[in-house]
This record gives C-alpha cells, sequence and structure tokens, in this order.
C-alpha cells in the first residue's frame, strides 16, 4: 500500500508542476510543450526504453510475465469489441480505437514507478512494454490502417517522423508501408536494442552507457510535466456521442482488466504474492497516451481516445489502491 501511495505521489507531484506551469505560464506553454516533446519521443524515452531492457533478465520475464500480459491484452479487448459491437452497435474504426485504448496501459510513464516502488522489481513493467510495444502496438497499427484506409483516412504526416516520404502527394500508402512506419518509431527502436543487449549480454562502455542513463531517467520527469500542461483546460465526456463508449472503455479499463490479469495469473501461471500484485497493478494502470497518438495518425476517431485516458488517469489512483489492499 505505501509504495502505491509513494509511486502515485511521486507521479501527481510530477503533474502537478505542469499543471502549475500552465496556470502560470499561459502564453509559454504551448511553446514548452512543442518544444519537449519531440525531446521526449525521439531521445529520452528510447534511451529509458533501451536501458530498462539492456539490464533486465529476459529469461524471467519472457517465461512468465509477457505471457500473461499478452493473454490479458488480448482478453481484454476481445471483451470490450464483442461488448461494443452487439450493445453499442458500434462501427469497426470506433470498436478499434475503443479496444486499444481499453487494453494498452500506461507503462511507461506511470507504470516504471509502480513496479519499482510497490513491487520492488521491474520485471512486472518491462513484461508489459515487451508485450505492448513489439507485439499489441504492431497488431493494433495494422487494424488502424486497414480501417483507415476504409474509411479514406490517411496516416498523418507526424507518423514517425516520416512526413512526405509516401509518395506523391495525394497517393495512399500502402498498408504494410504505413504500418511499418508506424511501428518503426524510436521508442520501439530504443527497446528492440535493449533486448538484444540483454540476450546477448552485450555492454557498453561507461562513457556510452552513463549519458544513455542520464537521458532514460529524465523521460518520465519530462513525460509527466508535459502531460500536466496538457490537462488544463480539458472536459472529459463533453461530447454525447462517445459517452457510452468512453464509461465502458473506462470500465473495462479500470475493473475487468486487473479482474481478468489477477485470473490469467494465479490460475494458468500459479503466480501468486507480490509478482501477483505487479501483475495485476500493470493491469490497473490508465490508458497509455500513445493510443491517442496512434489513433490520430490514421484519422481515427481521436475524441474516445483522449476521453478514456483523462478518465482512467482520474480514477488510476483509487483502482491502484484497491488492488494493494486485496492483494496486500
Amino acid at each position: 500500500m505505501e509504495g502505491v501511495l509513494l509511486g502515485f505521489g511521486i507521479v501527481l507531484a510530477l503533474v502537478g508542476v505542469g499543471v502549475l506551469a500552465s496556470i502560470l505560464l499561459p502564453t509559454r506553454t504551448g511553446a514548452m510543450q512543442e518544444g519537449l516533446t519531440p525531446v521526449i519521443y525521439y531521445i529520452t524515452n528510447p534511451a529509458l526504453m533501451f536501458i530498462l531492457l539492456a539490464e533486465t533478465e529476459l529469461a524471467e520475464v519472457l517465461s512468465v510475465y509477457t505471457p500473461i500480459a499478452l493473454i490479458v491484452a488480448a482478453a481484454t479487448a476481445a471483451v470490450y469489441a464483442l461488448l461494443s459491437r452487439f450493445i453499442l452497435k458500434c462501427q469497426a474504426a470506433q470498436i478499434a480505437v475503443g479496444a486499444m485504448a481499453s487494453c494498452y496501459v500506461n507503462a511507461g510513464n506511470i507504470g516504471i514507478p509502480i513496479a519499482l516502488y510497490a513491487v520492488g522489481s521491474s520485471a512486472p513493467v518491462v513484461s508489459v512494454l515487451l508485450a505492448q510495444l513489439l507485439v499489441i502496438a504492431p497488431v493494433f497499427l495494422t487494424i488502424f490502417a486497414w480501417c483507415g484506409r476504409k474509411t479514406g483516412s490517411h496516416g498523418s504526416a507526424a507518423s514517425a517522423g516520416t512526413a512526405g516520404s509516401a509518395g506523391s502527394a495525394g497517393t495512399s500508402p500502402t498498408l504494410v508501408r504505413t504500418v511499418l512506419r508506424s511501428v518503426a518509431n524510436p521508442v520501439t527502436t530504443g527497446t528492440a536494442a535493449g533486448a538484444l543487449f540483454a540476450a546477448t549480454s552485450l555492454t557498453l562502455p561507461p562513457i556510452i552507457w552513463t549519458p544513455l542513463e542520464m537521458l532514460g531517467q529524465a523521460s518520465i520527469p519530462l513525460l509527466l510535466v508535459v502531460f500536466g500542461m496538457s490537462l488544463r483546460g480539458q472536459k472529459p465526456l463533453a461530447q454525447r456521442n462517445v459517452r457510452a463508449d468512453v464509461v465502458l472503455g473506462s470500465v473495462v479499463k479500470l475493473a475487468l482488466m486487473p479482474l481478468i490479469a489477477w485470473a490469467v495469473a494465479y490460475y494458468l501461471f500459479r503466480v501468486e504474492g507480490t509478482a501477483l500484485l505487479g501483475v495485476v497493478a500493470m493491469a490497473a494502470l490508465p490508458t497509455a497516451q500513445n493510443v491517442f497518438l496512434f489513433s490520430a495518425q490514421f484519422g481515427l476517431r481521436v475524441t474516445l481516445v483522449r476521453d478514456i485516458i483523462l478518465v482512467s488517469s482520474l480514477l488510476a489512483l483509487p483502482a491502484s489502491l484497491l488492488v494493494a489492499l486485496l492483494l496486500g
């Protein structure tokens, strides 16, 4: 319990710095966000993913934690998709966006401090990052690309920094090319490189490793401050036509996904104690901001994702405290 409170306390303090900056410096907040976001995206976040993976025992993570993360995400997305299709009568593009928002957790921002302070190990969060960045994201990006092509939408020029490289203006890129450009982003590249170093036991000399470690350690504070800046003026559930979808996605994310994680870890993999707490705590994290970025890149419904992110972020603390209380 104390670890969860400490982890969320650190997160909330840094988010509060961003909110305070947006209030005290309203005319400069936009410029600060525009300046910090590419630094985080292209430099500090890839460095963080690399140093996390490079120091991880992949055998332990891949043998138990990563399969659990994949099964939990697939089951959660499937439940949301079925409920959205047969109860809310949503179309394919909206179902895809909501399904990813309900199962793709904010492991990179909030998960790392929660895992380190509440569980005392980075294994649960590393497994989620591996599953999401190397498997889940590519699958959903493929679906998003298909939905975007079906609805006549094109990937954003911001996709992985490859603006203008798809061909002549007005030419829709092929499905494979669109997905490859989106998947081959700096964060995924950093994750894959870290996994390679961990698998091969390669090491870097201190003159290279120490600067990478410093850059990686700066990523989470910067991300949380920027997120705090973006919260000012946000009004969740403002659009009535997506309220039911937002409620469904938030309930599935914060209530059903942790329950599925507990059942899969406890009954299928016989995980208990602190390890079980780590698995369920990762499932109780809010939706990752990457889902908003991905849906925007393919011209899909961003309002739904934005509201699920905001609602799940606001309710993640009580959800995580409940998990800690029930699992000790």
